[in-house]
């Protein structure tokens, strides 16, 4: 099995090295595919999907531990799963050593010993490592163990479930949990049609809220309570569940993320689909991670992280239940846009005012309607009333044959893709009448029709049977769980039209750099800055002139060859934030300057008991914007590339952005759409836009290193990466570089 970090998962970073070599690699391993195609970090570039068929529809069950006496946990387990297993049509055999029948059903005393090969093993026992390496010679394909005090107890629970996870990829059977319930065997509503939402949840509770859906007639085709994943994992289910033709979104409760990569080949594999994936994801918080931790035993990953990765592959990440409720089922059942203007439409001018305001604050598109269709909207409403955008009907139109009319003409506009209708509270018979007509002309189109509803009785007719009872009228009951849901409606189907995958993308093998780069690390130690920028030059990121000497006369001859003004810097490894001790002097403008500012400089490192290798003359780079492109590990994801504002501004603003490799282009662009400070590379107070090609190219440059120097390189840094007017390129000024 994978290991639990990016790094890891390479099995070392040798492998980029031996490809290079001209050798062959052994066999990369990812869950159960086998042999893959891998990207230059050894890392696998597609997933297989798990077939999953024989878990959720089995022919046949082995209840182990099945019980019938009264008073026993197990009892009522096994009588649960008797009933699932009459509905899904499998035959259930009970599995006790001394039992002869469960429920009146003849009991065997061992899987082996059943009268058959069954699909799916169900452990009710206290410790099911035993029962796992006994089922390795039934070539049973499933088995789900409930059992708790594994990884979610700490070490030793860890180390037991690490155990069981060997025994698990030992035997070729495919396992569930531990510490699962059993959500997998609810009843579900076989009287509901339409698209369906799939579920995963790390937690069963959690679960409740989008399960409960059924009651206002939303469908639910499956519900995987992962539990601990020592073995399926999240990922193993949306890849699964984006494959099956009765599922329109998969909604997830995510405690922690077993595998980085695999999470993204799983989100990659939905997006290629069309399958939108909601989500809630733990670990905001310190306090929310460590909850996490305690309850799954699993990384939870730095947050700006897993809210990067989900962003780049499209999964749309809410933070309620009631969000992942209402987002979920609004993806599931509408139809993709027309358009992607919205129109908010009411009874009320204060209601409409509101809505609009914070529809636009989300981002929504509220496009004024066209003055031909105000003015056939104003056939049916005062002339007084505003319909531009949003549409204040007073009140009274909705009662008799005109509210249908705006309704259709709203619609009919090509520029509208959602209208929304926020009805405040009942006011029957307006609002009996106001529903009705909404949900009639929501059958007449492909466009979507929203409501919210907002008694907080939630018992009246109009809401319960009228608009609950409509599969084309999206209902709400709160204006901010609509805009949301909106908002990802529309970014979901945006994102998919353009989706490219990055493992299309990705490199397969290493480039020209790479032996470059290879010649100049030095393992466990930090570069000077000197040698990190040959780092970067080794890979076609552009660098000053400059020159490494040590005398005052050598600084002086390279000041003359680098060209006046200059900038000089004291370079020695392990030497960060070297403005701080004093230790560069900028705009020196003649030779007794340059003479002066060596002395100096080589004077401070004395002082400060730094062993300098050279002092660095540099061209002075001005007239740009400074940014900052480096290079983090993730436990998860593995390496990380982050961009913002540089210079001084990354440590007082911390207007950063990041990018889970392996991304292209248009991910590198869409990181810098993230920044608060974006407006800055377009020029502002007068000056030039910079050239943004540029940047996007040491972006992808530094993305390159990162994957095939893998876990060689610890930590990049090039901050102020200098970028220049537009068609001038970029610069990397400084640059730290921390070899593993």
């Amino acid at each position: 099995m994978l290991g639990s970090t990016y790094g890891t998962l390479t099995t070392d970073s040798r492998r980029a090295r031996v490809i290079a070599c001209g050798e062959q690699p052994g066999p990369a391993v990812h869950g159960r595919a086998g042999t893959e195609e891998l990207d230059v970090s050894g890392l696998p570039l597609h997933s297989d999907v798990p077939d999953l068929d024989r878990f959720f529809r089995p022919e046949s069950v082995a209840v182990v531990g099945a019980s019938d006496a009264e008073g026993r946990p197990n009892t009522g387990i096994t009588r649960q799963l008797m009933g699932w297993a009459e509905r899904v049509g499998a035959r259930l055999y009970p599995v006790h050593p001394t039992r002869e029948t469960v429920f009146d059903v003849p009991c065997s005393p061992s899987v082996a010993e059943l009268p058959e090969q069954v699909d799916l093993a169900v452990l009710l026992v206290a410790d099911p490592l035993p029962v796992i390496e006994q089922l390795a010679d039934t070539k049973v394909k499933f088995a789900v163990a409930f059992a708790s005090g594994f990884a979610e107890t700490g070490g030793e629970g860890a180390a037991a479930q690490a155990r069981l996870s060997a025994a698990v990829e030992r035997s070729g059977l495919r396992l569930l949990g531990p510490n699962t319930n059993l959500n997998a065997f609810e009843r579900f509503r076989d009287d509901l049609d339409g698209p369906a939402i799939a579920l995963i949840t790390q937690s069963g509770h959690q679960g409740r809220p989008v399960f409960s859906l059924q009651e206002l007639g939303i469908r639910l085709s499956h519900w995987a309570p992962t539990g601990n994943e020592a073995d399926l994992e999240t990922a193993d289910f949306i890849s699964y569940f984006s494959q099956r033709p009765e599922v329109g979104a998969i909604a997830c409760y995510v405690e922690g993320l077993k595998d980085g990569r695999s999470f993204l080949l799983a989100a990659d594999r939905a997006a290629r689909e069309g399958v939108p994936v909601v989500a809630v994801k733990v670990g905001r918080t310190e306090t929310g991670a460590r909850t996490a931790a305690s309850h799954t035993g699993k990384l939870t990953g730095a947050d700006t992280v897993v809210d990067a990765a989900m962003r780049q592959f499209g999964v749309i990440r809410v933070d309620g239940l009631d969000e992942l409720q209402d987002t979920s089922a609004l993806l599931a059942r509408a139809k993709p846009p027309q358009a992607d203007g919205v129109v908010v439409y009411s009874i009320s001018g204060g209601t409409g005012a509101h809505f609009s305001d914070l529809a636009t604050e989300a981002g929504l598109q509220l496009p004024t309607l066209p003055q031909e269709k105000q003015d056939e909207l104003h056939q049916w409403i005062p002339d007084y009333l505003s319909v531009a955008n949003p549409v204040d009907n007073g009140g009274h139109p909705v009662g008799d044959w005109r509210g249908r009319k705006i309704i259709d003409a709203i619609l009919a506009d090509p520029s509208v893709g959602v209208l929304i209708c926020p009805i405040t509270g009942p006011f029957p018979p307006m609002s009996d009448k106001l529903a009705q007509d909404l949900v009639d002309a929501a059958e007449q189109t492909d466009k979507l029709v929203c409501v919210v509803w907002g008694s907080p009785v939630g018992t009246e007719d109009a809401y319960r049977t009228t608009l609950l009872g409509s599969s084309r009228v999206a209902t709400f009951r709160t204006f901010a769980n609509c805009i949301s849901a909106v908002r990802a409606y529309l970014d979901h189907h945006r994102f998919t039209a353009s989706y490219v995958s990055p493992f299309d993308e990705a490199p397969r093998t290493p480039s020209p750099s790479f032996r470059k780069a290879q010649a100049l690390m030095r393992p466990g130690h930090q570069l000077s800055e000197h040698a990190a920028k040959q780092l970067l030059r080794a890979y076609g990121i552009r660098v000053p002139r400059e020159q490494l000497v040590t005398s005052a006369a050598a600084a002086v001859r390279a000041a003359s060859l680098v060209g006046y003004p200059v900038v000089m810097k004291a370079s020695a490894p392990q030497l960060a934030h070297k403005s701080e001790l004093g230790l560069v002097k900028v705009g020196l403008t003649s030779a007794s300057q340059v003479r002066d500012a060596y002395r100096e400089l080589t004077d401070i490192a004395r002082y400060e008991g730094i062993e300098l290798d050279g002092v660095l003359v540099c061209q002075m780079v001005e007239r740009g914007v400074e940014m900052v492109v480096g290079v983090t590990r993730d436990d998860l994801f593995g390496p990380t590339v982050t961009v913002g504002l540089g210079g001084v501004l990354v440590e007082v603003l911390r207007d950063t952005a990041v990018a889970v490799p392996p991304f292209g282009e248009s991910q590198a662009r869409a990181v810098l759409d993230q920044l608060r400070g974006r407006a800055l590379l377009d020029g502002v107070r007068g000056a030039p836009p910079v050239d943004i090609d540029a940047l996007v190219e040491v972006i992808l440059r530094v993305q390159r290193m990162a994957l095939e120097l893998g876990d060689d390189l610890a930590e990049l840094d090039i901050n102020p990466l200098m970028v220049l007017p537009r068609g001038q390129g970029a610069v990397a000024l400084d640059a730290l570089a921390v070899c593993r």
